[in-house]
């Protein structure tokens, strides 16, 4: 792969640019910034889950704050990797300009990666794939089963939905402008944020190459997906923009877990000392977080244990990143070929404190009574929406008009959301037309907040 390819800045639209000011000396990828930042599917992740769905804090990580600390992060290790790879004259081909490059299109990636997740955070998307698994293969429409419209690769991109394929359809295709092409961000951009450069039918989770473990992108992008591949020279494999993504994005959320699930109790320091000793961390980051409690009650502050370990967490982002920077460096050449199959800190000490940090969230937090709580009740708001609007989708756009009470939910659906469909329909026959209709349904609940859910699902309940 080359650098030059990889940081392409062509769009999907030829006329790109054509109507912005000739003065305007922004590069592209800070013009991609612009495009990000002021669209309002950006905004909507301050009112999406992180971690802990339908909670009251605002202490706890948004969608948003995770997003911004991700794309501060991947900044921060892109320019590390990129001064490494000068000094070690790694390429001579990369230059100062393509540092430069690679920190803004990181930057940008990181604000974008989780923009097409569904509300109540990952459950969100684990309840959408479940309601498609039960209920699509009982569903008819004139006779026939729905399934039987569906190539398989279209039926298990709802079976297998992704938040990261959802994201690449909403940045491409659903954010509105006048030609369907969405952001219209460069391909440099839209391949870093492509993790896995799969299919549904693709995808294997035991894989031991990381990039297969998911989905991608849907069938309704797979054009654009291949385009982009062509573009920027992958073929097949991960873009290294993705790898240094993907290691801002465990550290951000790795970390901040810890940090949330502190402050909501459900442990406390010495538990948490404790279990870094139980899953074998390496002596020397228990010992610095020791000797930061050590240093809170010697400074008599008023919560040492606290103290410490917010503290102790700061310290060991700037390891992680440390090590996520080195693991770039060591195997610079199997990533620039295409045949790295790890995150960055593969078999290392960084990879057992980070497993650790995971481990305990999960442990202690996210099998928590409350998170089992607030998740049956976004379960329930999913499954209603979702039991509401793919039947009234199935009825959109067909040969007989859509009964009352269809009629209504589909009202929900925005305009724009119907102006892609008719775009990716036109011209199709009536079975080509459902998979766009069943896109329909999962793009308007992707689309939503959470508290648009919830307030949506309790005002047609008559919940008061």
């Amino acid at each position: 792969m080359e650098w030059k390819k990889l940081l392409s800045q062509k769009r999907s639209t030829a006329a790109s640019g054509s109507h912005e000011d000739v003065y305007d000396l922004r590069s592209e990828f800070e013009k991609d910034y612009r495009r990000i930042i002021g669209s309002a599917s950006f905004r909507r992740l301050q009112d999406k889950t992180q971690v802990f769905p339908l909670d009251k804090s605002d202490f706890i990580r948004t969608r948003l704050t995770h997003s911004l600390e991700v794309s501060s992060f991947g900044r921060s290790l892109a320019k590390d990797i990129s001064e490494s790879v000068i000094e070690q004259r790694l390429d001579p081909a990369f230059s100062l300009e393509t540092r430069n490059s690679v920190s803004e299109v990181i930057e940008c990636a990181g604000l974008i990666h989780d923009i097409g997740n569904p509300p109540f955070g990952h459950f969100g998307e684990e309840a959408i794939r479940e309601w498609f698994r039960r209920k699509l293969p009982q569903m008819t429409v004139r006779g026939k089963k729905v399934t039987d419209y569906l190539s398989p690769a279209q039926l298990g991109d709802f079976y297998h939905f992704e938040g990261n394929a959802q994201g690449l359809r909403l940045v491409s295709r659903l954010h509105f402008l006048s030609d369907g092409h969405g952001m219209d961000l460069t391909y440099a951009l839209l391949s870093a944020m492509i993790k896995y450069p799969n299919s549904s039918l693709e995808a294997d989770p035991s894989s031991s190459d990381v990039k297969m473990r998911k989905m991608g992108y849907f069938q309704s992008e797979e054009e654009l997906f291949r385009d982009i591949e062509n573009e920027t020279g992958l073929l097949g494999a991960r873009s290294p923009l993705t790898f240094i993504l993907e290691a801002a994005d465990d550290i951000a959320y790795g970390t901040a877990d810890i940090e949330d699930a502190f402050k909501k109790d459900f442990f406390d320091y010495g538990t948490f000392l404790e279990e870094l000793k139980l899953r074998h961390t390496a002596p020397c980051y228990t010992k610095i977080l020791t000797e930061l409690y050590d240093e809170g009650r010697s400074r008599h502050v008023k919560n040492p244990q606290e103290f410490a370990l917010m503290n102790w967490l700061v310290k060991m982002q700037d390891s992680l990143l440390k090590a996520a920077a080195q693991g770039f460096i060591s195997h610079y050449k199997a990533i620039m070929d295409g045949t790295f199959e790890h995150e960055l800190i593969f078999d290392s000490q960084a990879e057992v404190l980070l497993r650790s940090l995971k481990g305990i969230a999960f442990d202690y937090a996210f099998t928590s009574m409350s998170i089992y709580k607030t998740e049956i009740a976004a379960n329930s708001i999913i499954t209603y929406l979702l039991d509401k609007l793919v039947p009234a989708a199935l009825e959109f756009d067909g040969e007989k008009a859509p009964g009352l009470m269809e009629e209504k939910f589909l009202s929900l659906i925005s305009e724009n959301y119907r102006q892609v469909y008719e775009w990716a329909a036109s011209g199709k026959p009536e079975s080509g037309k459902m998979y766009y209709r069943l896109l329909l349904a999962t793009d308007t609940i992707s689309g939503m907040t959470d508290s648009y859910a919830r307030d949506l699902y309790t005002d047609l309940n008559g919940i008061t």
